[in-house]
């Protein structure tokens, strides 16, 4: 196991390598180690290295505790506007998530739906690649032009392309109070048409789930100035009305909300639950059809407007197969080890694209070291 304390020394850890290796900040997601992989861990490389309130941007080492980026945040009233989705109960893992991690995994939560992913928030970013190399691209600005956006390629590439050490993000002010509005009653296809119209609203909703369970339940999430809240929900509360209007649309305020959407973005519902996790991207219209389609037992939720389908099924069950043909991509999050070799994590390319990211490995990691991250 290695444990480089700074950049220079992973960096010569990568250059000196001569078998694979799996890059490791917290341990908290679900990616396993290839065989004779390894460890590398990057919680050496910790520390917040400059914040900037006015300017809005913060600048952290890759093995820096997400607890502690949030923290610091916190103190100025600021925070991670991609809402990074704590998973590690539905994984059944402990550890400590790191801001390098979330990255590399491009990990958003519920905000993305509004707010965008990790990858649109990164400004710039510092790595080092298979062959050793120490590279730097973008900047601490918005403003910033130096290129290609190497970061926004390295985001989510789960350190198939290089081990992040430094990662300077944009931030945002966190907001005064937040509203959540849940309806119940409503179809999956119903319920998709109440995010979307609520979504293609101006009033800047930052969540739209829906939970079949109890009957199904709907959540549209509205933050901000505790005035302007006060003023968009009730025109997003007419929107989820609809015709005919119910009565029983539930308010949840403030730190209430805060936990149904933490519930949501980690997936709470199937924690410790037997079966397997897919995460499905999908175009959100297809997404009520797509859950009619399930496997029967199969147990689901929506997040970004219906544009993501979790879904828990029986064990070694090839989702894949059982739903095409669909439109996007369907990830298999937890599984039995034997069940992710037999049918892969990843949705399977499209030929260009493989060949696409089998040059850019050969680019950034010509000998193969990097195993990926977990």
């Amino acid at each position: 196991m290695l444990r480089p304390a700074d950049e220079a020394e992973l960096a010569e850890a990568l250059r000196s390598a001569s078998a694979p290796l799996h890059v490791r900040g917290g341990g908290t997601r679900a990616s396993p180690a290839r065989d004779g992989a390894e460890a590398l861990l990057t919680a050496g490389l910790g520390g917040v290295v400059l914040h900037e309130p006015g300017a809005m941007t913060l600048v952290a080492r890759a093995g820096t505790p997400l607890d502690e980026v949030t923290a610091v945040l916190a103190a100025e009233g600021q925070r991670l506007p991609f809402e990074p989705p704590d998973l590690r109960g539905l994984l059944g893992r402990d550890g400590v998530s790191t801001i390098g991690g979330v990255v590399a995994a491009n990990a958003s939560g519920p905000a993305r739906v509004r707010l965008g992913a990790a990858r649109d928030h990164l400004l710039g970013m510092r790595l080092v690649d298979g062959e050793g190399r120490v590279i730097r691209n973008g900047g601490r600005v918005m403003k910033n032009v130096t290129g290609y956006d190497l970061a926004r390629l390295m985001a989510g590439s789960q350190g198939r392309l290089g081990v992040l050490t430094e990662v300077s993000l944009r931030v945002m002010p966190r907001p005064e109070t937040e509203v959540t509005l849940c309806r119940r009653g409503l179809s999956p296809a119903a319920a998709v048409s109440a995010m979307a119209r609520a979504l293609a609203s101006p009033f800047e909703v930052t969540g739209a789930a829906h939970d079949p369970r109890d009957g199904g339940r709907t959540f549209l999430r509205i933050e901000g100035f505790a005035a302007s809240v006060a003023y968009r929900t009730g025109l997003i509360e007419a929107i989820l009305r609809g015709d005919p209007a119910p009565s029983d649309i539930e308010r949840i305020e403030a730190a209430a909300s805060s936990r149904v959407w933490a519930d949501l973005g980690g997936v709470a519902a199937f924690a410790g639950r037997e079966g397997d996790v897919w995460r499905l991207s999908v175009v959100p219209g297809d997404a009520a059809g797509l859950v009619a389609r399930l496997p029967d037992g199969a147990c689901w939720l929506m997040d970004w407007g219906g544009g993501l389908v979790w879904a828990l099924c029986a064990e070694g069950t090839d989702l894949r197969a059982v739903l095409r043909p669909y439109t996007g991509h369907a990830t298999l999050v937890r599984a039995a080890l034997s069940t992710i070799a037999a049918l892969g994590m990843e949705e399977p390319r499209a030929p260009a694209v493989a060949a696409l990211t089998a040059g850019l490995r050969a680019k950034f990691d010509p000998r193969g070291i990097l195993a990926g991250a977990g």
